[in-house]
């Protein structure tokens, strides 16, 4: 997709990404039933939403007659390295060993789960399970 770059969401945009992540181009019609459905959101909402994220660049639209289409032009791998990032700067003084000691310490991680980590960093930290 697009090129890397800071890409910071909040919770309701990456919801709607969500949906353009899983279905590719989509209409702003059938987001809208998508998230009228999880989320008691109104079309016109939508219709904003994914307005203000295409000035931004994060999605691209095209108009078929009297309906506006939308895709991402950004990865979901890339707004949680960004979002990630801009956690552990804020958070953790851009020491990301903090923010697992943190989740360590918070129960948030079980042992079986850090095994799991320690393996995806010895093949080099890809995104598959």
């Amino acid at each position: 997709m697009g090129k890397v770059r800071d890409v910071s969401l909040s919770e309701l945009q990456i919801a709607l990404m969500r949906v353009l992540w899983e279905r590719g181009e989509t209409s702003t019609a059938d987001v809208a039933a998508e998230l009228a459905d999880a989320r008691g959101l109104k079309h016109t909402t939508v219709a904003t939403l994914l307005s203000r994220l295409e000035r931004r660049g994060v999605v691209a639209q095209r108009r078929d007659g009297r309906q506006l289409f939308y895709r991402a032009l950004v990865e979901e791998s890339d707004v949680r390295r960004s979002m990630v990032a801009d956690l552990v700067g804020a958070l953790f003084a851009g020491d990301a060993r903090e923010l697992v000691a943190h989740l360590v310490k918070e129960s948030e991680i079980a042992p079986d789960d850090l095994a799991k980590v320690r393996r995806r960093l010895a093949r080099g930290g890809g995104d598959d399970g």
